[in-house]
């Protein structure tokens, strides 16, 4: 039989290739957008980690995963939490959304109590700011977009200075001036999240009980670090889960599709060799057995190539765009391998059972 299967793929190399490549799409599709969006995700949280602080305060309308707000709070909050019990350090920043060229958060810092946090940042080149038009960005940008210390950056409509690059893993990939920032959107004297960093992070609970109790701060977002991290989920992020599932379900109508009319031509093309095996004695189950053999064999070799695209694929996206992270985990891998071929299965059945049911008269008969 396995010779039988291998004989009728290698027959029909065109429908074959056809076939296998239409599977490995599949699962290129899978572990490529999955693999990106938990990549983003992974990497926002490992940046977010990254800064050091131990709970964070956040004005009532904003967002508890992404930390987009309109900016309320006064940047005076910085005193009251300077003197909560066990808060060694507040570093106020200002968040502002960015679509100009990337789809990004950036941050306004007051930068020595920022530096206060975990340690600062470890510059690799150049400093730090030295006027209100400086930034500084982390070396995954400077590395995709080729930039050095001295260059100029157009950011919210202003002009800015690359003054240092530093390593990436600090909340943002670029960083102003509080205060610049605050003048360019019209938030003077405001921020949109406080960081604290506490003299021993097991203190957390107690603070943010403390802090809640402050009079006017009962509906200000307080929250631990690790509480915080631990919602970075594609469960709890909107919208996700139901993208990463429907990602899934047109990859599997891919499968289906082209396996079910690959398969379907086949039975239709082999209904004398149908014939033939029914009147020497094949039973139906040997029939559907040989339908779904051919079928799984394709299934494998299309996983193993579309697996093989999705590494290849994974590493160029990277090679280009340094700032973009794709994971490309074994249980994925897995999941769509188990997809893929779930898929193929389902899309043989009816084919398998239309060969099955040819009366052998008939298929001898079949010109």
């Amino acid at each position: 039989m396995n010779k039988m299967i291998l004989s009728n793929l290698v027959h029909r190399p065109i429908r074959s290739i056809i076939s296998i490549v239409a599977i490995a799409i599949e699962v290129t599709l899978i572990l490529l957008i999955v693999g990106l969006s938990m990549g983003m995700l992974n990497d926002s949280k490992q940046r977010q980690a990254g800064i050091g602080a131990d709970v964070m305060v956040r004005s009532p309308g904003s967002s508890a995963i992404t930390q987009l707000s309109s900016a309320p709070i006064p940047i005076k909050l910085k005193g009251v939490l300077e003197k909560v019990p066990h808060v060694e350090a507040v570093a106020p920043v200002l968040t502002q959304f960015n679509t100009a060229g990337a789809v990004e958060i950036l941050y306004g810092i007051d930068l020595p109590s920022f530096n206060a946090m975990g340690g600062g940042f470890r510059f690799i080149d150049g400093g730090p700011f030295t006027g209100p038009d400086d930034i500084i960005v982390d070396n995954f940008f400077a590395d995709q977009k080729n930039m050095h210390v001295g260059d100029r950056l157009n950011l919210l409509n202003h002009d800015f200075r690359i003054c240092g690059i530093v390593e990436s893993g600090k909340g943002a990939r670029k960083f102003m001036p509080i205060t610049t920032v605050q003048e360019l959107i019209g938030a003077q004297n405001k921020a949109s999240i406080f960081y604290l960093r506490l003299d021993d992070p097991k203190n957390a609970d107690q603070v943010i009980s403390y802090i809640k109790n402050i009079p006017g701060m009962q509906s200000y977002g307080v929250q631990s670090m690790a509480e915080f991290l631990t919602l970075m989920t594609p469960q709890n992020i909107p919208g996700l889960s139901i993208f990463i599932n429907t990602v899934i379900g047109v990859s599997v109508c891919i499968g289906f599709i082209v396996i079910f009319q690959s398969m379907y031509t086949a039975v239709m093309e082999r209904t004398r060799e149908i014939g033939i095996l029914k009147s020497m004695g094949a039973s139906k189950a040997y029939i559907v057995g040989l339908i779904l053999r051919e079928t799984l064999l394709l299934a494998v070799v299309g996983i193993l190539v579309g697996i093989g695209f999705s590494l290849a694929a994974k590493t160029a996206l990277i090679h280009k765009f340094a700032t973009v992270r794709i994971t490309v985990e074994t249980a994925w891998m897995l999941k769509a391998a188990w997809i893929a071929m779930l898929g193929a299965i389902l899309g043989a059945i009816y084919p398998a059972y239309r060969a099955a049911q040819k009366d052998p008269i008939d298929a001898l008969a079949y010109e």
